[in-house]
């Protein structure tokens, strides 16, 4: 347990050396904060329009309420209503790393290759991939993730009508995974550098999840602030930069690298 905490706020360190990162070089914070400039008016906007038709949503959602007592039928309504937001929430967040990786591609590289190359030694024989086939690859794998999202909010949902669990376990469950997918598309760039696929990120930080969240979970909460995400992604890509150079090259500083299994045994 001891080990698992101490993993977990070696990850928060790290979002905060992101922020320390880009601080130091406001050019990478402006560079970052464009393209989340214009992902979060699209955020905004999509969970104004939500929130001002969630009281008709709710009860479109939940017709086999109709019959019941009226304070029934409200708190179901209420609970089906904060059950949509989370959802949203939670999808939309995904949603908007991606389309703001996708937006900002260039961006987000240059900031990724200048924190490797001039923080971290770089990348010997780093792979250049023109932006379009990043581009590309950054859609395929959101849809990945999205979709991975969307399987797991459906019994989330489900779940957030059980009394007091809906209210309290569950969120922090939301909380855990919709994080845990983020920082997989946070990290995105130093892998596709050296050629790694989707399924073998997802293992290198399976390596050390309690890291992996301890960067994570903080990042997303950061970027559900009302326009936080505009300096939040910026740090967030610097950290997971960080978190991913450290787990692949073992390059001292508390995250060791990542060893593959082989033959049932952890190679060394």
């Amino acid at each position: 347990m001891i080990r698992v905490l101490k993993d977990f706020s070696t990850g928060v360190g790290l979002l905060a050396k992101g922020f320390g990162l880009v601080f130091r070089s406001p050019k990478l914070l402006l560079i970052g904060a464009v393209p989340a400039v214009i992902s979060s008016a699209l955020l905004i906007g999509s969970l104004v329009l939500l929130a001002t038709n969630i009281n008709d949503i709710a009860a479109w959602a939940t017709p086999f309420a109709d019959d019941w007592s009226e304070t029934v039928r409200s708190v179901t309504r209420v609970a089906a209503g904060i059950s949509m937001i989370g959802a949203f929430l939670a999808i939309s967040m995904l949603a908007f790393t991606a389309i703001t990786i996708v937006i900002g591609g260039p961006f987000y590289e240059h900031i990724a290759e200048t924190i490797e190359d001039t923080e971290l030694g770089g990348v010997p024989d780093a792979e250049q991939v023109p932006w379009w086939r990043s581009a590309l690859n950054g859609v395929r794998d959101a849809v990945l993730l999205i979709g991975l999202a969307i399987l797991f909010a459906i019994p989330l949902f489900a779940a957030g009508f059980i009394p007091v669990v809906g209210q309290t376990v569950v969120p922090v469950i939301a909380v855990c995974v919709n994080a845990w997918l983020l920082g997989i598309e946070l990290t995105g760039i130093p892998f596709t550098r050296r050629g790694k696929t989707l399924k073998e990120r997802r293992a290198v930080l399976r390596s050390k999840r309690a890291t992996a969240l301890g960067f994570a979970v903080p990042s997303y909460l950061l970027c559900l602030v009302p326009l936080a995400a505009i300096v939040v992604m910026p740090a967030a890509m610097a950290g997971g930069t960080v978190l991913a150079h450290r787990l692949l090259t073992g390059q001292p500083g508390a995250v060791p690298a990542y060893q593959p299994y082989r033959n049932g045994t952890q190679a060394t």
